[in-house]
Parts: structure tokens; C-alpha cells; sequence
């Protein structure tokens, strides 16, 4: 395990397009979101920092279901971390009861056109998909009680109420993406 920092893209970066199949089969496209915020996390199923604030994802993805849409994707290579296949993430998706859908990336080509390079990396796109926010979720991954910092949703509550995101993006940490 190697651990790795987001890129911190450029804000106001345009959202690549994508579409890919969910853990039901059933292809899913960054057009078939319409809320007013859409935000992607790469993730994975084994990655220790990914599993450390799953929990508080579905927390926020169930508190803003009617103006965020949510997506996880996962790009790992599943023949070398069988844990992340096709089969286990519809496993934890619906073990975990995911309120938003988990993308399969088999060709790495999504995680490459959103620089994505941890799990999790974490981007919020506004209305027109252009990226207001890229960083983590909050200030402690390891300790969900001593979260001083939830920095993720103040991004949301910023962008939602037309203001600007005023505090320092720290980049979000974790697993390195296994590459093929």
C-alpha cells in the first residue's frame, strides 16, 4: 500500500465525460445526473483510508439526496485485487446500502481523464460540471469522532448557497490506484 495524495486538479476544470457499468450491470453516464451538485469519489473496497470514511459518505450521500448526486467509481485492477471486482463491490454496495451508484472503470480510463490517483480522490462539480472542490472529506480519516473539519460538506454547503469556497483544499489521501 503506497500512500498517495490527490493531484488537486485545477478548479473550474470541466467534469470528463463518462459511462460506465454499476455493480448491476447497468451502464451509468455522468448525464444521468441532474442534480445541481455531482460528486465523484474513486474508490475501492480493500483500501483502508477508502473503508475509514465510507460510512461518513453514505452519511452525507442520504443527507443531501435531493440536491447532491453522489457516484463512486472504482478503477482497480481486479485481476491483481480480486477484493475489488465487479462481483465484491456489488457485494459491498449492497452489504453497506449504498445511496448512490459504484462504477466499475475496467480500463483505467475514467481514474486517468479525472487525474485521479488515490482512493478515495474526491471531486464536487457545480451545475454546469465544472470542479468547485477536490480535496477530502474532512480533517481526521482515522477518527470520525475527532472530526474538527468537515470540509467536503462545508464545500457542499458553500457551493449550494452560491458562495465561494473559502478555505484552504488540502488533498485527499490514500491508496495509490492499482494501475494494470
Amino acid at each position: 500500500m503506497a500512500l498517495t495524495e490527490s493531484t488537486m486538479v485545477k478548479l473550474g476544470s470541466v467534469a470528463p465525460y463518462f459511462n460506465l457499468p454499476d455493480t448491476l450491470g447497468k451502464n451509468v453516464s455522468i448525464e444521468d445526473f441532474d442534480s445541481e451538485l455531482l460528486i465523484i469519489v474513486f474508490t475501492c473496497n480493500h483500501c483502508p483510508y477508502a473503508k475509514a470514511v465510507e460510512e461518513r459518505l453514505i452519511k452525507l450521500g442520504k443527507e443531501y439526496k435531493n440536491d447532491v448526486d453522489f457516484v463512486l467509481i472504482s478503477s482497480n485492477d481486479s485481476e491483481n485485487y480480486p477484493e475489488d471486482s465487479p462481483k465484491k463491490m456489488a457485494e459491498r454496495h449492497t452489504e453497506k446500502g449504498y445511496p448512490f451508484p459504484y462504477l466499475y472503470d475496467e480500463t483505467q480510463e475514467v481514474a486517468k481523464a479525472y487525474s485521479a490517483v488515490c482512493t478515495p480522490d474526491i471531486f464536487l462539480y457545480n451545475e454546469d460540471r465544472k470542479l468547485e472542490y477536490r480535496g477530502r472529506i474532512d480533517d481526521n480519516w482515522q477518527n470520525p469522532e475527532q472530526v474538527e473539519r468537515e470540509e467536503l460538506k462545508m464545500a457542499i454547503e458553500a457551493v449550494l448557497n452560491g458562495k465561494t469556497i473559502d478555505f484552504e483544499q488540502k488533498p485527499s489521501m490514500g491508496c495509490n490506484i492499482k494501475w494494470k
